[in-house]
Order: C-alpha cells, then sequence, then structure tokens
C-alpha cells in the first residue's frame, strides 16, 4: 500500500491510471444501472465491438492519408483513434435504435451483424496501416501505459456529456426502462428516447475502453450495477451504489497487482464477478434465513 502510494506521487501513468477508473466509474455507475434495469447488456456488447472498426478507420486515415484535426491546446494533431471510436459507436448506437423500435430485420440478427462487421473492418484497417499499432491493441485489451493527459481530458468531456443528458433525460430513460408500453402511454417518444439512451451507452463504452479495452467492457459495464441491484431497489440508490463499487473496482485492483505479474485489466474484471457472485450468493442465504 505505502509502496503504491510512493509510486503514484513519482510516476506520471499511475496518476493518468487511478484518475481515469475515478472519470469511468462515474459512467459506469450511471449508465451501467440503465443498462441493467433495461437488459440491454447485449446492446453495449454490440456496440464495443463495432468501437474498433472507428478506431481503426480513424487510424487508417491519420497514417496513410494524413488526415488531421484541431486538437484546442496543441492546434492541429494527427486524427485520434478516439475520434473514430466515437462516430462508430454513435453510429451503432442509431441504428440499433431504430432497428429495435422499426425495423423489420430481428434486432439479435442485426446487433450479430454490426458485431461481426465492426470486428471486421477494424482488423482490415489495421492490417493495411504502415507499423505495428501497438496502441490500438491497448483499446482491444487495455493498458494504462497508453492513457495520456489529452486521453483523460476526453474522459472528462464524455462525462460531462452523459451526466448532461441523463440529467436532461432520466424521466424519459426511467420510464424507457422500467415499462414500455406504459412510457409511450404516457408520450414519451419512444424513438428519440431510445437513440438518447443508446448514445449514452455509446459514449460510456468509450470511456470503460480506457480502463480495460473493447474485450472485457461489458463486464464493467453490467457487473457493478448488477450487483448493486441484489440490494437496493431504487433507481437513484442504484446508481450511486453502483458509482461507488465500481470507484473501487476501478482502483483496488491495480493497487494489489501493482508489482507484480497480474494484468490490472483482468483483475479489476475477476474482481467485479467475484463481487457480483458473493453478492448473488449472500441475496440467497438471506432469502433462504427469510423464509425460516
Amino acid at each position: 500500500m505505502t509502496e503504491f502510494i510512493e509510486a503514484v506521487r513519482q510516476q506520471p501513468f499511475l496518476q493518468t491510471a487511478l484518475l481515469t477508473g475515478v472519470l469511468s466509474s462515474v459512467a459506469c455507475g450511471v449508465v451501467g444501472s440503465y443498462v441493467v434495469v433495461r437488459r440491454i447488456t447485449y446492446i453495449a456488447g454490440g456496440i464495443a465491438h463495432c468501437v474498433l472498426g472507428g478506431l481503426g478507420a480513424a487510424r487508417y486515415l491519420a497514417v496513410e492519408h494524413g488526415w488531421r484535426y484541431y486538437h484546442p491546446l496543441h492546434g492541429w494533431a494527427p486524427l485520434h483513434p478516439l475520434i473514430g471510436a466515437v462516430v462508430a459507436a454513435l453510429l451503432a448506437a442509431v441504428i440499433i435504435a431504430v432497428v429495435s423500435l422499426r425495423g423489420r430485420q430481428r434486432e439479435d440478427t442485426v446487433i450479430g451483424a454490426l458485431w461481426a462487421i465492426g470486428m471486421a473492418t477494424g482488423v482490415l484497417f489495421i492490417s493495411k496501416t504502415s507499423g505495428y499499432q501497438v496502441d490500438l491493441m491497448s483499446y482491444l485489451f487495455g493498458n494504462i501505459v497508453f492513457v495520456s493527459w489529452d486521453d483523460v481530458r476526453l474522459m472528462a468531456l464524455l462525462d460531462a456529456v452523459i451526466l448532461g443528458a441523463v440529467l436532461v433525460f432520466h424521466k424519459r430513460f426511467l420510464a424507457l426502462c422500467l415499462d414500455e408500453e406504459q412510457a409511450q402511454l404516457q408520450g414519451v417518444d419512444l424513438l428519440r428516447t431510445n437513440i438518447a439512451l443508446l448514445c449514452v451507452v455509446a459514449l460510456t463504452v468509450i470511456v470503460l475502453t480506457q480502463v480495460v479495452g473493447l474485450i472485457l467492457v461489458i463486464a464493467l459495464l453490467s457487473l457493478p450495477a448488477a450487483t448493486a441491484a441484489h440490494h437496493v431497489s431504487r433507481m437513484g440508490p442504484l446508481i450511486l451504489a453502483s458509482t461507488g463499487i465500481c470507484a473501487v473496482l476501478t482502483t483496488a485492483p491495480r493497487m494489489a497487482a501493482y508489482g507484480t505479474a497480474v494484468t490490472p485489466e483482468a483483475a479489476i474484471v475477476l474482481a467485479a464477478a467475484g463481487l457480483y457472485l458473493l453478492s448473488v450468493l449472500a441475496t440467497r442465504l438471506r432469502g433462504r434465513r427469510g423464509k425460516d
């Protein structure tokens, strides 16, 4: 513990890692609660895998065609992979939202197709890009070494957008998550609300990608909220509890794994899974005692 605290003071990458965990816990706790209540974890998974296509395309355009964007602090810079990720995630969210309410195709079929297309597109662009794209691999599996202060600023901006959207749409999100038919009777525009919710989920996926990578993002998006849901039933306490659990999960495993050969990203997900299983067990034991 003391060794880790001393290392944080001396190593900038550990400072960004901890700050990344705090920022991600906000998005994870808030949006993960809606995901669990509405039971759309599989949709979040489809969006997450579409992100690889955006990452690969952005890097390809930056390296092979010299595409640039204007950075407020650094001026013109090579197109950042996360910009492509945001575009791909939002596009996938809109497509899934429209198909789920208006489309004639099976929703699970469309999500599976987007899942495969996103991964295949990403692999194609990465293979066509010169050089070894080690930083793109960090987006797949997560790596705190590659989290820069620019990434932290982008995460803070995405957090602000997510929280702003939740403040504006919370009542409509809640109505949609609890009872879609009742929400429609209350005058909620299901299509626009569903698009807004899935766009918020898409931005949260981008935030969590910095912490555990695309492969493991579904676990961090769903497990903390699912754990909290065993102990609270109202949405407000669920969001607060989920945010707290996520903050602990993104911090404690990093501290425990520091100085060992254990991968922090895998430790975070395993800790989340272990906590969820303990929560399920505790709930069942409590239920049996209540019957007795």
